[in-house]
């Protein structure tokens, strides 16, 4: 009853159309009301304390850094670098979107903003090539949800937050998982541009690939300075947001002169909108985390999975297919908020790796991201790139198809994940 009590609130007031952050808040009354535990303090004190936490500052300023990099010219000579070494093949754009975009997966942490600098500026080109627009910005909605899974990552940072798990760890376990992606779509590129006429551009030469590289050198640098940095214990992650944010605005404005101080306002403006958002999401849910507990929801989740508990792929699978479920009908950072606190104590009793299920949690949350209905990113690049949501969702079906494959992949063979987090980490 509690359960249906949680739900059907949740539920009921997201249908009224009450954005998600006030509903969370409305569910948690709900079942505080419910469990006769009402009391306005305890829900202002549990608000309040859900965004007082050191960690969490590391997402203002992964968002900050995201836009001073579009804004500051670092996402462009990206993808300039990538086009200079790629875009000569047969495909060879496509193939740039996946490059450029593991790229600036290690520079922002944010597949809204990974795909917005993505469409912007590869779909045109995409389209004049002769390539289906349709599947052109599929590809790139695709491309974009490697940016919450590739380190520095926003998703990481919440659910590491709200699991008590050590961020530098899942920092680190993501980055082989984050690549394999890449190649899942790198392959399943290859296999449907195989059969299109589309005559490729000359290959650049020797010079002019040295060239866009000295031309990207500063923005390559920055991922390296941050996985170094983590690796080697310099900084924690949100001293490493605190580094990225200062170390792309030192670029944009000093070596590459493309933002101006009356620029500066625009930016953080836009950085202080979206940061906003996501830490009242992050505020609201701490209410229905503790509500969560104290009803001990997770004991009778345990009980409707009990006939999994003695095999860990298995129980994998069962939860890989909730979250997918539920990805297709929630937006990223409420899943991590409302499941993380309800799967941990299993994942515990289980004895599956904490580390290991926050990476496999993070990607299946981040391929929600273009799962209609909601599928933010998807609404990005239809936005954006001017494609109706019939036809990119077509176009996006291929690769979304790749990423679950990798995904389930990765749970029958969990040492994918977990032999590279124990190398990274040492």
């Amino acid at each position: 009853m509690t359960i249906l009590v949680f739900v059907g609130s949740l539920l009921v007031a997201m249908a009224m159309g009450i954005p998600i952050a006030f509903a969370l808040l409305a569910s948690g009354v709900t079942l505080m009301w419910h469990l006769d535990l009402f009391d306005a303090q305890i829900l202002a004190q549990n608000v309040i304390g859900g965004a007082d936490s050191f960690p969490l500052l590391a997402v203002p300023f992964f968002m900050l850094a995201g836009e001073i990099m579009n804004a500051g010219g670092l996402s462009r000579r990206i993808v300039d670098f990538a086009l200079a070494l790629v875009g000569h093949v047969k495909g060879g754009l496509g193939y740039v979107t996946i490059m450029a975009g593991c790229l600036l997966s290690a520079l922002s942490g944010s597949a809204v903003a990974d795909a917005a600098a993505l469409t912007a500026l590869l779909l045109p080109m995409m389209v004049s090539a002769g390539h289906d627009k349709a599947r052109a910005g599929g590809l790139i909605a695709a491309t974009g949800v490697i940016g919450p899974v590739i380190p520095p990552s926003i998703g990481l940072v919440i659910f590491g937050v709200a699991a008590n798990v050590s961020i530098s760890k899942l920092f680190l376990a993501a980055i082989v998982p984050g690549l394999l992606i890449g190649g899942a779509l790198w392959l399943t590129w290859a296999w449907l541009v195989r059969r299109e006429k589309i005559v490729p551009p000359p290959a650049k030469s020797t010079a002019e690939i040295l060239a866009t590289f000295r031309g990207a050198l500063w923005a390559l640098m920055l991922p390296v300075i941050i996985l170094v940095g983590l690796r080697m214990g310099v900084f924690t992650p949100t001293e490493a947001a605190v580094v990225a944010a200062v170390y792309a605005l030192f670029v944009s404005m000093a070596i590459y002169r493309e933002l101006s101080w009356k620029d500066l306002y625009a930016v953080f403006v836009n950085a202080a909108k979206t940061s906003a958002i996501v830490m009242f999401l992050i505020a609201a849910a701490m209410v229905s985390a503790w509500l969560i507990t104290v009803a001990d929801l997770p004991s009778k989740v345990v009980g409707l999975l009990q006939p999994f508990m003695d095999n860990k792929i298995l129980l994998m699978l069962a939860i890989m297919v909730l979250v997918m479920v539920v990805g297709t009908a929630m937006d990223m950072t409420p899943t991590i908020l409302i499941l993380t606190p309800v799967l941990m104590p299993i994942i515990k009793a289980a004895g599956i790796d904490p580390v290991y299920f926050g990476v496999m949690f993070i990607i299946n949350n981040s391929i929600g991201l273009i799962t209609p209905p909601v599928g933010t990113v998807l609404n990005v690049v239809a936005g954006v790139g001017r494609i109706s949501m019939d036809d990119l969702t077509k176009g996006v079906v291929p690769f979304m198809i790749a990423e679950f494959a990798i995904l389930f992949l990765m749970v029958l063979f969990p040492w994918l994940v977990t032999w590279p987090a124990k190398f990274f980490h040492g």
